[in-house]
């Protein structure tokens, strides 16, 4: 008890704003984040419902329907459009880390800024993972022989527009980095005389792409991989997927003085959940 008194007298359990956590190395003096990829990259792609209140919402779904003809003077006829919805039950995350008082004394970067971003980054990850695991449910798919190829990239064409999925701007096609290379030994998908400047729509969906047989089609490091060779690349309309949060990554810091540290705390809640089979088609591939 008394050694506990003495501590709060010297480390008083105030908050200090400008603590981070760092130690200077000899010949160091910059902090290297491991490589990892920032935030969501997912999200934009797909349909998106924020602000929810309570633990689960709902997405409409509206079937076809099919237009007729009338008669003067005659009745509208009428397409009676079915109605479903889907439901999206929210799921909470967090993600937290310690930043100490006494390395206040040992710093010459902004740790904390690191920490902030690692958190960030770690949830957007597992937003991603959400949507990934979505697509991964699909049911249409290529066989999983070989590469990523032009032909492969044709079937899911032709499946969209078999199945009157929009071409309206709307359609992705998430490949791994491994798949991205596959395409770009392809003439037809890197060459500008096929792919001129206009397809290349960056402002369109925020991150590199190419237009090319409808999609957008961009690289994403977090597709599944089964057994080290079997790589889930995927196709899909944005309405197809569907993502709900109540609250989007938020960021906090609280003093605790038990731990004489800050604690950096990231939460979010939110979840993925599948809309529409049709709009979805996995283009499976074999990496080395």
């Amino acid at each position: 008890m008394f050694l506990r008194m003495l501590l709060g007298l010297i480390f008083p359990m105030t908050q200090d704003n400008s603590i981070d956590v760092a130690f200077t190395k000899q010949f160091e003096s910059e902090v290297h984040l491991a490589y990892q990829r920032m935030g969501s990259k997912l999200l934009n792609t797909v349909r998106r419902k924020t602000n929810v209140v309570g633990k689960s919402t709902t997405f409409q779904k509206i079937g076809k329907g099919v237009a007729g003809t009338k008669t003067r003077g005659g009745q509208v006829p009428i397409l009676n459009l079915v109605h479903t919805n889907v439901e999206c039950t929210l799921l909470d995350r967090y993600g937290g880390e310690f930043i100490d008082k006494l390395d206040e004394l040992k710093i010459e970067h902004d740790e904390r800024g690191a920490v902030t971003a690692s958190i960030a980054g770690a949830l957007g990850r597992a937003s991603d993972a959400d949507i990934v695991a979505i697509t991964d449910t699909f049911s249409k798919e290529t066989t999983a022989t070989g590469v990523v190829t032009q032909p492969k990239v044709e079937e899911a064409f032709e499946d969209f527009g078999n199945t009157d999925v929009p071409d309206d701007g709307q359609r992705f096609l998430a490949t791994a980095p491994q798949g991205w290379t596959d395409l770009m030994g392809l003439a037809p998908f890197a060459s500008l005389d096929y792919v001129p400047e206009s397809d290349l729509p960056f402002p369109k969906v925020g991150f590199s792409a190419k237009n090319w047989f409808s999609f957008h089609i961009f690289s994403f490091s977090g597709l599944t991989l089964t057994g080290g060779t079997i790589r889930e690349n995927v196709a899909y309309h944005k309405s197809a997927v569907g993502h709900a949060s109540g609250q989007d990554v938020s960021m906090d810091f609280t003093w605790q003085g038990k731990e004489q540290s800050h604690l950096a705390v990231g939460s979010m809640s939110m979840q993925a959940c599948l809309i529409d089979n049709i709009g979805g088609y996995r283009i499976r591939s074999t990496e080395t």
